[in-house]
This record gives C-alpha cells, sequence and structure tokens, in this order.
C-alpha cells in the first residue's frame, strides 16, 4: 500500500513539474483555446496542451514501477498514445469529428487486442448463472463503453478545473473499489492517474493558466473507461455494470441528457449547446468556483454509491442504479434540463 501512495506522489510532482513547460511548448506552438462563442466562459486566450503533462506524467511513473509491465499494461500504453496523438492533431488543427473517431477507435481496438474487454457481466436476475458470457458481443459493448466515456468527459470540459477534477474523483473512486476487490493492476494504474491529474489540476483550477484540451479530457476519459473494465470487477472477473456507471456518473449522465435533450428538440446529436449541467448553475448565477464544486460534490456522492454497490449483491447494486437514474432524470425535468438552449 505504501508503494500505491508512492506511485501517487512521483506521478503528482511529475505532473506539477511538466504542466508549466507543456504551457510554454504550446504558446511557441500557438495551440491557444481563443474564445469565439457564447459556450465559452473564459474571456481571453488560454494554451490547450495541459493533458500533454498528464500523458507523460503518468507514463513515466507507469514505466518506474517495478516488474515487467503486463499485457494490459501494454495495450493501455499504445492506446492512450493514439488518443493523444488524436487530441493533439485536434487541438491543434480542429479535426473533423469522424477523425477523432478513428483514433477512438483504434485506441479501443488496441485494448481488444490486449484482452481489455468486458467478457463477463454480473447477472442482475438471480437464478443458476451468476454470471453472463457475452462471448462475440464483448466487442461491440467494449467499443460503445470505451469511446462513449471518452467523449462524455470530453464535453463537460467546460470550466477551469471542471474535467479534471472529475477525473481526479474518478480516479480515486476506482482506486477504493480495485483496492477493496484485490484488483491491484487496477488500483496501480488508477492511483498513478490520480497522481498525474492532482499535479496538473492547480494550473488547470479558475483562474486557469492552461486547459488540457482534447489531448487531455479524451485521454482521462480513456484511461479510465479502460481502467474501469479491469477494477469494477467482481469474483471470476465479471464487469459490475452499476459500478463504473456511478463511479462515471457526472460525464455519463450529462451526456445522455444532452443526447435527449437535442432528440426531442429536433437538434442534431452531435451539435453544441448551452444544456450541459455547468452552463445551468452558471445561468442561476453561480461562479465558476462554485459550480465546479457543486459538480465535484455531486461526482463525490455518486462514487460513494459506487463503492456501496461493489459491496452489494448484483440485485442490489442495480436496483441502487436504477433508483438513482430515475431520481436525477426527475430533477434534471424538474429543472429544465430537456430544454434547448443556444
Amino acid at each position: 500500500m505504501d508503494n500505491l501512495y508512492l506511485f501517487a506522489v512521483v506521478s503528482a510532482a511529475l505532473s506539477a513539474v511538466i504542466t508549466p513547460l507543456v504551457r510554454k511548448y504550446a504558446i511557441k506552438l500557438q495551440i491557444v483555446d481563443i474564445p469565439k462563442d457564447n459556450r465559452r466562459v473564459h474571456n481571453k486566450p488560454i494554451p490547450l496542451l495541459g493533458g500533454m503533462a498528464i500523458y507523460i506524467s503518468f507514463m513515466v511513473t507507469l514505466f518506474l514501477k517495478l516488474g515487467r509491465l503486463t499485457n494490459s499494461e501494454i495495450g493501455l500504453i499504445l492506446g492512450s498514445t493514439v488518443i493523444v496523438i488524436g487530441g493533439f492533431l485536434d487541438d491543434k488543427f480542429n479535426i473533423k469529428p469522424w477523425c477523432k473517431l478513428l483514433f477512438q477507435l483504434a485506441a479501443t481496438l488496441i485494448l481488444i487486442v490486449y484482452g481489455i474487454k468486458i467478457v463477463l457481466i454480473t447477472n442482475p436476475f438471480s437464478g443458476l448463472y451468476q454470471f453472463v458470457n457475452l462471448g462475440i458481443m464483448s466487442i461491440p459493448l467494449t467499443l460503445i463503453w470505451v469511446i462513449g466515456i471518452t467523449n462524455a468527459l470530453n464535453l463537460i470540459d467546460g470550466l477551469d478545473g471542471l474535467a479534471a477534477g472529475i477525473a481526479l474523483i474518478s480516479s480515486i473512486t476506482i482506486f477504493i473499489i480495485a483496492v477493496l476487490n484485490g484488483r491491484n493492476e487496477a488500483a496501480i494504474l488508477t492511483i498513478i492517474l490520480a497522481g498525474a491529474t492532482a499535479g496538473f489540476l492547480p494550473y488547470n483550477f479558475n483562474p486557469a493558466s492552461i486547459f488540457m484540451g482534447d489531448t487531455g479530457a479524451q485521454l482521462l476519459g480513456f484511461l479510465l473507461a479502460a481502467i474501469s473494465i479491469e477494477g469494477a470487477v467482481k469474483s471470476a472477473a465479471a464487469f459490475s455494470i452499476a459500478v463504473p456507471i456511478l463511479a462515471l456518473g457526472i460525464p455519463i449522465y450529462d451526456t445522455l441528457f444532452a443526447m435527449v435533450r437535442r432528440k426531442i428538440n429536433g437538434k442534431p446529436i452531435m451539435q453544441a449547446d448551452r444544456g450541459h449541467l455547468h452552463h445551468r448553475l452558471l445561468d442561476m448565477g453561480l461562479t465558476q468556483k462554485q459550480a465546479v464544486m457543486i459538480m465535484y460534490i455531486i461526482s463525490a456522492v455518486l462514487g460513494s454509491f459506487s463503492i456501496v454497490a461493489m459491496e452489494i449483491n448484483a440485485q442490489r447494486s442495480y436496483f441502487l442504479l436504477i433508483i438513482v437514474m430515475i431520481i436525477l432524470i426527475l430533477i434534471a425535468w424538474k429543472a429544465g434540463f430537456f430544454k434547448h438552449r443556444e
């Protein structure tokens, strides 16, 4: 356990040192976010590429750990590298959505080739079989899960420190779940990721001096999705669906609500709007810091539910997930989250 905390310290220290260097590099390459529309809440150009500091810190710390890299870790390294390349190109050249999707698809297929995929899920119904073997369906389900979470975290990256803080809370949540479940590899990966994110966060919190950009938001979403497959499991390596859906609740629900909102209002699913949770909180008169702290608290509460879901049986964990989803949908409906806002 002491070694785990050492990984976090090393990763955080590296990230804290590398981030200012990446900031200078981003300015030199003119990879800067210039506010052009009313969805952006900053009023001056801010350098991007902060995700590169998280990536470098995560990779260096992973290579420093004792022992050979496992097959899963190799897949994670290769997949993350593909994601970072795609994110870098998007931050620099603003590539088309289908191009980003190709990088995400390639990165996820690498995970699958190296054995990171959802093979078994816990059976929510009592009966003869405790687990359900997905067979060939494990490939499309893994693709949907990883690509979905990758984009979900990218979509909530709208306020200073928001995506990084949510990712940090989610990393700590999955770390606790992995430790409780004896998943040592997932525990190492999440504590390293938590450290890399924590070292970057002071530079990204309001007022931010650097943004993580698509490079960082996609990377964090990709890593959390991949590691949760390894960490959110019970006996026989069965994927407990309720656990990661709760642990990664904020980006998942905000994205689902956005899709439903745009469908109801006859808007393209991919069309950006000001209907996300952080926009709503700002429209209520909250400051950036206040809005971000509220979302941190919600994320932490959902994370605590995910830990509970891991400790109870499959039927109760699914029941808990359904109750939480119903409550969130009712709150979203009452708060007007499904009404379109430009």
